[in-house]
């Protein structure tokens, strides 16, 4: 062993006394409640009961009976932000879980014989519409599995509902409410605004459907994009009719008029045939203890979690303590072959990815790059699954990005989730085989530069700027001025260079003429369904669907069981303190818009983010428009 790998392996061994100092000084003796042990069949089990210990069925037999055998329903609550990516690291990692994790939960109740079925409670989650796709096909392999699902809303919105569509049975109170308005795009102008201020955005773009800066340069979308976004929301409403469709006992007609209605109380919902059944949460429970009459039903609460022992008492507690924050106690993953998921999400820059306190995220194309090198690198893994949700950004990064994955020998299948679009497709378009969600915004092939000239704010605000330049073009990226006459042909020169490299890649990796793709370029922005029917992705499927593809593509079967290594690797609770994690993420934080109202907010957030782009990468593969569907 050399000299700088001892120094590491002392580094791991000293940690957990180190930070035994540390939280002895900042807080003094930790003490908690007694916990159970975890059991990874019966943690968090509450049995389902109407009286003083909540889930047991009441019996009027005799106490001195044999006891009744359990009948086991998996209880997965599903609320709050649940992201797409690999996770945090940390001991507290599962407390709230990402998409993938969930997910894994699912599938994992599909194959344990000792649960029945699922009660599924839907309370908003933060999922877009990819997400939404991915925990229906769990749900669907779930029901494949011959067990029951059953879906408790209470305020639904279309995202809820469609996750609930899935399900055997939808239940709801006979206080819910099921809001399923269709789909509908806002886009916010400031043009005016900044007028106002004596701003003036100048934006250049190749594409006539690129329009990335409309929202600074026009009062309202140009005729082209407006086209274009007509045709996207036009898919988006009839895959969201079709799914209910086929999921309820209804027409497409009926749901349509069930969707023009918009809000729908329970009985309402009902009496359309949207809900299978108004009940209380105790009334579900009452049923399913019925159905097993002479079993004792038992509900398995946060089916999977990892459940932390808090009890950090007595002589023993400090040991316990560290070896939970060191990660002690883990299990060795077994041997054999894997296949790396790498996950791409969010705007892409260059350098090293970031994250901030409230969730937000950046791809750095040198975190991404080292990603997939150690994936490569890795004899044990045999085929690479590159998990996209990004809207784009830098030019560059995203070259970088892709040509990684043109060096890289083994089999890559790219997955798509909410939007893989300009920059997103970018790193996606050179993988062996592309696959969308349904609903994923993809495409969006074309480029986009500009700036704001702040001339007339300085005016208003008494300011000047006194210029000492040399060179003819020396204020192209000035942030006094628009662009002159020879400095907007300067831009547009590179900017051409930059399209033409983008779709001639795509191009090459879609097997295509490249005349054929300059018709579905021009920044023009698909669902996964209409980039399928073009030929800008090759199958509709989840990310389970693309892993079981990439497992073919090494020449193993689709139902082969191998290991998951999930890319990158997250910092550890010694790292978050210590920044031993620094080479993966930096951490930084940025509070934007944060009191304003929603529209609003995100509109300044998107500001930023074009600000930060457009001054650090000067050029950037980003999508038009910011599509939301609520």
């Amino acid at each position: 062993m050399n000299h700088r790998c001892s120094n590491r392996s002392n580094y791991r061994a000293a940690r957990p006394l180190v930070l035994a100092l540390l939280l002895a000084l900042v807080a003094g003796p930790i003490v908690g409640p007694a916990a159970q042990a975890a059991d990874p069949q019966t943690e968090g089990v509450r049995v389902a009961q109407k009286g003083s210990e909540k889930g047991e069925t009441k019996s009027d037999k005799p106490a001195a009976k044999q006891p009744k055998e359990k009948v086991r329903y998996a209880n997965v609550v599903l609320s709050g932000a649940v992201p797409e990516g690999p996770g945090s690291g940390g001991p507290f990692a599962d407390l709230k879980p990402h998409l993938a994790k969930l997910i894994a939960r699912f599938d994992r109740a599909a194959e344990d014989d000792s649960i029945e079925g699922l009660v599924l409670d839907i309370r908003s989650p933060g999922v877009g519409r990819g997400g939404v796709c991915e925990l229906r096909a769990a749900i669907t392999r779930f029901r494949e599995s011959g067990k029951t699902v059953h879906a408790q809303l209470e305020m639904a919105t279309a995202g809820d509902y469609l996750i609930a569509c899935a399900c055997d049975q939808i239940i709801m109170p006979e206080s819910g409410l099921l809001v399923l308005p269709g789909v509908r795009a806002e886009g916010l102008f400031m043009k005016g605004l900044l007028a106002k201020i004596g701003v003036e955005a100048d934006f250049l773009h190749m594409g006539d459907a690129k329009g990335a800066g409309e929202t600074y340069t026009r009062d309202s979308w140009s005729p082209p994009v407006k086209k274009n976004l007509t045709a996207l929301i036009d898919d988006l409403y009839i895959q969201m009719y079709e799914t209910i469709g086929l999921d309820r006992p209804m027409t497409e007609a009926q749901v349509r008029e069930a969707m023009d209605q918009g809000v729908l109380g329970a009985g309402e919902a009902k009496r359309l045939g949207l809900i299978d059944r108004i009940a209380y949460p105790d009334e579900v429970r009452q049923t399913l203890a019925d159905k097993h009459e002479g079993s004792k039903l038992v509900y398995v609460e946060n089916y999977g979690g990892k459940k932390v022992d808090t009890d950090f008492s007595g002589p023993a507690g400090f040991f316990k303590l560290m070896g939970v924050l060191a990660g002690a106690g883990n299990d060795a993953p077994a041997r054999g072959k894997k296949i790396a998921v790498v996950y791409a999400v969010g705007p892409i820059m260059t350098g090293e990815s970031e994250s901030d306190l409230f969730g937000a995220s950046t791809i750095g194309s040198t975190s991404l790059v080292k990603a997939l090198d150690e994936a490569d690198r890795d004899k044990d893994v045999v085929a690479i699954v590159l998990r996209v949700n990004s809207p784009g950004g830098s030019a560059i990064a995203s070259d970088l990005i892709w040509r990684k994955t043109q060096e890289i020998d083994k089999p890559i299948i790219a997955s798509m989730g909410d939007v893989a679009a300009s920059g997103g497709y970018y790193i996606s378009m050179g993988a062996d085989k592309i696959f969308a969600e349904p609903q994923t915004v993809t495409g969006s092939i074309g480029v986009v530069s500009g700036k704001m000239a702040l001339a007339g704010l300085y005016d208003k605000l008494g300011l000047n700027v006194d210029v000492i330049s040399r060179g003819e073009n020396s204020g192209v990226f000035s942030s006094t001025n628009k662009f002159s006459d020879k400095e907007r042909q300067a831009m547009l020169g590179m900017m051409e260079e930059i399209y033409e490299l983008f779709t001639s890649k795509a191009a090459k990796g879609r097997g295509m003429e490249h005349e054929a793709l300059l018709k579905l370029a021009s920044g023009k922005v698909y669902t996964g369904r209409q980039a399928k029917e073009n030929g800008l992705v090759d199958e509709l499927g989840s990310l389970q669907q693309a892993i079981n593809a990439a497992k073919v593509q090494a020449g193993l079967k689709a139902d082969d069981k191998v290991r998951i290594m999930t890319l990158p690797e997250q910092p550890d609770l010694f790292q978050e303190l210590f920044g031993g994690g620094k080479e993966q993420r930096e951490v930084s934080v940025r509070v934007e818009g944060l009191a304003l109202p929603a529209g609003l907010r995100d509109a300044v957030g998107r500001m930023g983010l074009w600000a930060r782009l457009l001054q650090q990468e000067r050029v950037g593969l980003f999508m038009p428009v910011e599509v939301v569907v609520e």
